[in-house]
């Protein structure tokens, strides 16, 4: 086989490296990635990923121009020594020299990463199967609830407590920071600063069952004042149904069962077995990001549960009929 280096195959070996390199790197935006920050520890990740990526391709790059050097500038006969001092110096110590750099680098991070008991928020995430349970701390002491969904304030620190009830999950906003697992049975803790505002996403990173894979939620990062002001509102009781269709919902809604597994603050519906849909309305989507939110997706849900998630606790309704479901969307739809 003719192995000979002409002009033609450099041309495609050219090509193909810089489409493989553009398909790569296409991958590394958007709201979930790790090299697009949008928080403090995020870029301190990112700027590790970058250096040690540098590293690892001045590793690659002596190791491959030794080859090269042996193959073509100096075939034939070898010269022992030469050799051995060859692979010693590119083989072992040049590798040696950069990793260790890289620890170093890498191990010097850490102490910026502690957490930090004086964060400007406390914010309290359960693991469930499959969706989120997410609990604010106010400055008042109340503890407001909701599910699926994470606003935080820009510049301002967050401190996550994660727990589980039930298997290990592991909380993950790549643009904003590392992962934390969920253990049954302990508090892990994750601090976190957004540095721009923003629409981002979360995920579980470590598989949890049946429905991992839709376990996913949003994180929108605001402005102080605009924050201040979704959580004094998330504060208050859900309104009463302004429409006829959605009084028939709340009627449907209570008679049901579904006030046994879920609560609305403002009514007798206190169960909590599942998400707190107070002001389920109001988010940016539904069934754990699973679904856009508006009434059709409510429908959905409600009708075809364990289709949309498999393994979800919740049963569907399809029972009710289409006219007490669409009620039923017309009141949750609503609770904003």
């Amino acid at each position: 086989m003719d192995w000979t280096w002409t002009a033609k195959r450099r041309r495609q070996f050219c090509r193909g490296a810089l489409a493989t390199c553009s398909l790569t790197m296409s991958a590394c935006a958007g709201s979930q990635s790790i090299l697009e920050p949008a928080g403090m520890q995020a870029a301190s990740i990112a700027k590790l990923f970058w250096w040690m990526f540098g590293g690892g391709a001045l590793v690659w790059i002596l190791v491959v121009a030794a080859a090269l050097y042996v193959i073509k500038v100096q075939p034939g006969e070898r010269q022992v020594r030469k050799d051995q001092w060859l692979i010693v110096g590119g083989g072992i110590l040049f590798p040696a020299a950069v990793l260790s750099a890289l620890l170093v680098y890498g191990l010097s991070l850490m102490p910026h990463s502690r957490l930090n008991e004086q964060a400007d928020l406390n914010v309290n995430v359960a693991g469930e199967q499959w969706w989120w349970r997410v609990q604010y701390e106010t400055t008042e002491g109340e503890v407001v609830e909701l599910a699926n969904e994470i606003r935080l304030p820009v510049d301002k620190s967050a401190l996550f407590n994660l727990t589980s009830d039930n298997v290990i999950h592991s909380f993950w906003i790549p643009s904003l920071g590392g992962k934390v697992d969920m253990i049954p049975g302990r508090t892990n803790q994750m601090l976190l600063e957004p540095t721009r505002t923003g629409i981002f996403s979360g995920a579980c990173a470590e598989y949890c069952g049946t429905s991992h894979t839709f376990m996913r939620f949003r994180v929108q990062v605001m402005k102080q004042q605009a924050f201040e002001h979704w959580l004094t509102h998330q504060a208050q009781p859900a309104r009463p149904p302004a429409t006829a269709a959605a009084s028939e919902g709340l009627r449907i809604f209570m008679s049901n069962g579904c006030a046994t597994c879920h609560t609305i603050r403002g009514t007798d519906a206190s169960g909590r077995l599942g998400p707190d849909l107070t002001h389920v309305g109001s988010r940016l989507s539904l069934a754990a990001g699973t679904l856009p939110m508006a009434p059709a997706s409510f429908v959905s849900w409600i009708d075809h549960t364990r289709n949309i998630k498999p393994g979800a606790d919740m049963p569907p309704f399809a029972v009710l009929g289409e006219d007490k479901l669409d009620a039923l969307a017309a009141y949750l739809s609503g609770l904003e």
